[in-house]
């Protein structure tokens, strides 16, 4: 969605036949034109259709599935039932979770409509409580949402439309077996919309076994890595980076900057590093507690720390567009994962950098991205190098 000071700012939604509540909404997000997924995806699920997309996040997913499905809701009002939800979304991780439930109730804020979220790492009882009259919509990750099953503090009997979002995701998680599980617990009449940024194998399995003739929306396949991103890498020995990392965020990165890791505790010693170096930072992973977390997110929103040290899993639900910078400490040895860190920039129509240091057991991973994004990605000296110093590129 482009933002736009236009008075008539929702025009391109009208056309869709949206409610004005929704329009209003939209308006006053700033949201004018449709992106892709959006024009695709909106008319099928209004139709109630069920709904098969491939999409990476940043594309615009979580309004192409919300704003049909609250105008739905709105086209058929009912009381909720009791402990149960009339829409139940799966996510992947908190942070995606609260994400989305946040965007259901910016979007629906003129409708009256109850959404809440259900994730780990908080107490249950605020949860069930939320759950006791019911709610329109509940947005859960799978292993807090079987919680709730188990303590019979949730029902899933009467949800009228399931979203599934990240599936591929899911999978890398573990939580298939789990999301079928939950499945089972629904009506077989109901409205299904699956979301992934990859098809393998086992999610169009999972697909198969949960949609009845789908519509099929897609958009920028994996393999195309945004066109604005400027990437480069950078060869130098596991030793060195450290050095290489503070040089880039004194000369290049100066704006916001996300950095990932493949580990917790690799995170961990980079946030060590830089706060030891004096350049403010803070890590997001799985083993920060959920006020730890949005803590770092908030600061880094802010400003009051441009620098985030992330994992691939926890980096799912950072969804900050003027992320200037993006440095992979560490390659992915899963080379999607890669398209989708280097996505976390050049958001919302700005340009972005992503820079990666590639040491010598690395180079494979190099490889596997080099052949995903069907282009090499140019060498550049670390800071203070000139070229000749250099590592050379594997052959």
């Amino acid at each position: 969605m482009t933002h736009s000071t236009q008075t008539n700012s929702a025009n391109g939604f009208a056309t869709m036949g949206l409610r004005k509540e929704l329009l209003q909404a939209l308006e006053s997000e700033g949201y004018t034109t449709p992106t892709p997924i959006q024009s695709q995806a909106i008319p099928y699920v209004l139709a109630g259709r069920d709904v098969q997309g491939i999409a990476q996040t940043g594309t615009g997913k979580t309004a192409a599935f919300a704003l049909p499905i609250l105008q739905r809701l709105a086209d058929s009002p009912r009381q909720p039932p009791r402990g149960g939800c009339r829409v139940l979304v799966l996510s992947p991780t908190r942070e995606l979770a609260s994400q989305i439930c946040d965007s259901f109730r910016a979007y629906g804020k003129h409708m009256g409509m109850r959404a809440t979220v259900m994730f780990g790492g908080v107490p249950k009882g605020r949860q069930a409580r939320a759950m006791a009259n019911g709610v329109d919509i509940l947005v859960a990750t799978p292993g807090r949402l079987i919680d709730h099953m188990q303590d019979r503090t949730v029902r899933l009997d009467l949800v009228e439309i399931l979203v599934l979002d990240e599936a591929d995701h899911m999978l890398d998680l573990g939580f298939i077996i789990p999301i079928r599980r939950i499945v089972s617990a629904m009506p077989a009449k109901r409205q299904t919309l699956f979301f992934s940024a990859t098809m393998p194998n086992e999610i169009g399995n999972l697909a198969g076994s949960m949609l009845k003739d789908p519509a099929h929306v897609a958009v920028a396949p994996v393999a195309t890595t945004a066109e604005r991103i400027e990437q480069a890498v950078i060869m130098t020995d596991t030793a060195r980076k450290r050095h290489v990392l503070f040089d880039l965020l004194v000369d290049h990165a100066k704006g916001r900057t996300l950095v990932f890791t493949r580990t917790k505790h690799g995170a961990d010693k980079v946030v060590k590093h830089l706060i030891e170096s004096g350049i403010p930072s803070a890590a997001i992973h799985g083993n920060k507690s959920q006020p730890q977390r949005e803590k770092a997110l908030a600061d880094f929103r802010s400003g009051r720390t441009r620098v985030l040290i992330a994992t691939d899993i926890a980096a799912r639900g950072i969804d900050v567009d003027d992320v200037g910078h993006v440095i992979n400490y560490d390659l992915p040895n899963v080379p999607e994962s890669y398209v989708h860190r280097i996505g976390r920039t050049a958001r919302a129509g700005a340009d972005g950098m992503a820079i990666s240091l590639c040491a010598p057991d690395e180079r494979a991973f190099l490889k596997s991205i080099e052949k995903l994004i069907r282009s090499r990605v140019p060498v550049i000296p670390a800071p203070g190098q000139n070229q000749n110093q250099s590592q050379p590129r594997a052959a």
